[in-house]
């Protein structure tokens, strides 16, 4: 703990605006990797529950579901249900689950971009930390004894280099995760767009059959 103190001091001021991006960044990914878990078991559990219901043909049945439930891909679904509902074109049915999708991802990717641009500002506040270090060694060396002119800069080197390192060592993980996230993120948003093309096939198929059944009914 001494040496994280001494750490810090040595560093100058800006340690600590690096200090509380660390925070921030940190807390914006534990936020970022609860919410998208959660979404992604969400959507998971919903779409089996909304697909068993598809497949038995029970339209009014997945469309209270997708009403009720707060996973994104019932709400997508749903909203095809609605517009089959008003328009039997697949055309039709197809553009509202896209619309679904489109609302789905700004929740999905809600201050992720943040932690790329605090992984930039920690490592230009740790390289500006660091020129106002060097900047304040050369001054104080240059007042200072020829013969301990070397050994203070070294000194003050050393220690101007510590704001660059803290700004490493936050903007490093920052990006780590920034990328994961964004990977997790195109991972929902791909599934969120099968599921769209699956309960489409199932309600263009179920329409077709009705139609058919109709006709042969006509016939008859």
């Amino acid at each position: 703990m001494t040496e994280i103190i001494r750490f810090f001091q040595d560093g100058g001021v800006f340690m600590f605006p690096i200090g509380i991006i660390l925070i921030v960044g940190m807390a914006i990914v534990i936020e970022r990797f609860i919410f998208l878990g959660h979404a992604k078991k969400s959507n998971r559990d919903a779409f089996e529950r909304i697909l068993a219901l598809l497949q038995k043909r029970d339209f009014q049945g997945a469309l209270n579901l997708g009403k009720t439930s707060d996973a994104s891909v019932a709400r997508i679904i749903s909203a095809g249900l609605l517009r089959m509902s008003q328009s039997g074109r697949r055309e039709d049915i197809e553009s509202a689950m896209e619309e679904g999708v489109m609302e789905a991802v700004p929740r999905l990717e809600r201050r992720t971009g943040y932690l790329a641009t605090l992984a930039n500002i920690a490592t230009l506040l740790g390289l500006l930390g660091t020129i106002h270090g060097l900047s304040s060694a050369f001054s104080a060396v240059a007042a200072a004894d020829p013969s301990e002119k070397a050994a203070l800069l070294s000194a003050s080197i050393a220690v101007a280099m510590n704001a660059t390192a803290f700004g490493l060592f936050t903007a490093i993980p920052l990006l780590l995760a920034h990328s994961m996230i964004q990977s997790r993120t195109l991972e929902i948003i791909d599934s969120l767009e099968m599921a769209g093309v699956k309960c489409l096939n199932l309600l263009t198929n179920a329409q077709d059959a009705l139609a058919k059944q109709r006709a042969e009914s006509a016939h008859k």
